[in-house]
């Protein structure tokens, strides 16, 4: 797998789903055509600062519904749209989203603003998103 999201979290979901290789798309190309070739003949290659940056990061503290809420909300969807996407009531989404938020140590809004657009905590998800969560 070539990849420009080289973060630990997306490392460890591509290993589960039998990748054989990950390297960053900053990789120089001879170097690339080296690591195919060792591939293709029955070899694994991880990029070695992307192992060592897996061993010390932390592991998600999120759970699944907050990291599906967040995925829906990443994309700017008001509380109902993500209810509706991930059949869950508005409430219980404005409380994952909340619980997200806290964990992410993102600011917190008043439940009035969860409701409407401008309030989704698309920084929250946006964080997820670049710890490669989501």
């Amino acid at each position: 797998m070539v990849t420009r999201h080289a973060r630990p979290a997306v490392l460890r979901r591509a290993l589960a789903a039998g990748v054989r290789g990950f390297v960053p798309k900053t990789t120089p190309a001879a170097r690339l055509a080296e690591i195919i070739r060792d591939i293709a003949a029955g070899s694994r290659y991880v990029d070695p600062f992307i192992v060592a940056s897996a061993l010390t990061e932390d592991d998600c503290p999120l759970s699944d519904r907050e990291l599906q809420v967040l995925r829906a909300a990443r994309t700017g969807a008001s509380v109902a749209e993500i209810a509706t996407e991930v059949h869950l009531a508005q409430g219980t989404v404005r409380n994952y989203l909340s619980a997200a938020m806290s964990k992410l140590g993102a600011p917190t809004l008043p439940h009035a603003r969860l409701r409407s657009r401008g309030g989704t905590p698309i920084a929250a998800a946006h964080h997820a998103w670049q710890q490669g969560w989501i």
